[in-house]
């Protein structure tokens, strides 16, 4: 196996290649280097000081790939971008699915770099190119099924098109399949300067529908009403579950989306419409629940649903990619340009530590994106 990657500041006749485990190490590979040679000694140790995890390896193999599998198109990363899930991810407590890559990182946008074998959708090399993954994203090439591909609105550069894959495909999933909001309804969305949120307020509107939000400071409640958000609520200082109530007249909202969970219930179920639908995709703010909590759902007759992105089946995630990919992208590009995504924040990936730090603390309104190739190196194009 041949490793043809070079180190910080070495040179080489081929383009560096890196990635980024779990602990957040950035692991670049070494220049041309024959592994198969036992009498080679194996500099990379050196590299890494006393530390040769086993997730090292696993980078450098996979690093290594320089062809699409069957069905699939090659991508060279020109940026990614942060999830909460990230975060869990690092800390040992979301896990990737089996099969799937160690490396973290749901989602990427750049360039066909190799099609594999057995390809049906007519992608060709230099496409620009956004997917969904459910692993791998932080590293400079990364495989997908095809199916996972969508191509980059024409007026986004690739750092904005980073922005899109996880979080509008997980609004509009939410939206769309789980909940079905129809015309009309009031859709509240917590967390409302988030990724997903600043998606879903925009997705509510495209669809008709009248997005109301939480948020935790008035800057974001701010972005979130320019956005289109009808009303926002800051959960810091006030009671949401009476904000909503009297915005609509004490019928209460007809969807919740909701990535809170524990903490907000007894919010939740009083602002919900009767017949409404909770729709719970994640647990920030904890899993248990204390109290009445059943019978008060049970009052309000509420559809209490939930929704994972990243376990579901390839078949899944390729119809969810076909509908948005009509339904919604070209809306990024048409005249009135009425889909935007909100981007807070740029990094390289040298930097990943501190843009995994600016997300813990909270601090972003709308996608950190990471740049793996830094934006003063792509073209006017990009």
């Amino acid at each position: 196996m041949l490793v043809t990657v070079t180190q910080p500041g070495a040179s080489s006749s081929s383009s560096p290649q890196f990635g980024v485990d779990e602990a957040l190490n950035v692991f670049y590979q070494l220049p041309l280097l024959d592994l198969s040679d036992a009498s080679h000694p194996a500099p990379w140790k050196s590299f890494m000081g006393n530390r040769l995890p086993d997730i090292l390896e696993k980078v450098l193999h996979e690093f290594c790939q320089d062809d699409a599998g069957d069905g699939e198109v090659l991508i060279k990363v020109h940026a990614t971008a942060l999830n909460r899930a990230d975060l869990l991810q690092r800390r040992g407590l979301y896990p990737p699915p089996p099969g799937e890559s160690d490396i973290i990182g749901l989602e990427v946008a750049g360039t066909v770099d190799t099609l594999g074998p057995g390809l049906k959708q007519g992608w060709r090399p230099e496409d620009r190119v956004m997917a969904l993954l459910s692993g791998g994203g932080y590293a400079e090439y990364v495989a997908v099924p095809e199916e996972l591909l969508m191509p980059v609105p024409p007026n986004l550069t690739l750092s904005q098109a980073a922005a899109i894959p996880e979080a509008w495909l997980t609004a509009f999933q939410l939206l769309a399949l789980v909940a079905q909001v129809k015309e009309g309804e009031v859709v509240l969305a917590h967390a409302g300067g988030s990724g997903v949120g600043t998606a879903a307020v925009q997705l509510v509107r495209q669809f008709g529908a009248v997005p109301i939000v939480t948020a935790g400071s008035a800057e974001k409640l701010k972005m979130a009403e320019e956005l289109g958000a009808a009303a926002g609520f800051n959960y810091k200082e006030e009671n949401f579950s009476r904000g909503v109530q009297d915005f609509t007249g004490g019928r209460g909202a007809d969807v919740i989306l909701d990535c809170i969970g524990g903490c907000n219930w007894e919010q939740n179920v009083g602002c919900l419409a009767t017949d409404g639908r909770w729709v719970l995709y994640g647990t920030m703010g904890g899993r248990a629940v204390e109290g009445d909590f059943l019978g008060k759902l049970l009052a309000k007759r509420g559809h209490l649903l939930s929704s994972l992105l990243r376990s579901r089946s390839l078949q899944y995630k390729a119809d969810l990619v076909q509908a948005f990919s009509t339904r919604v992208v070209p809306h990024f590009s048409d005249q009135a340009a009425s889909l935007r995504p909100v981007i807070d924040s740029t990094f390289n990936l040298e930097d990943i530590a501190a843009a995994h730090r600016h997300m813990e603390a909270n601090k972003n309104m709308g996608k950190i994106i990471i740049n793996v190739i830094p934006q003063k190196q792509e073209t006017q194009k990009q």
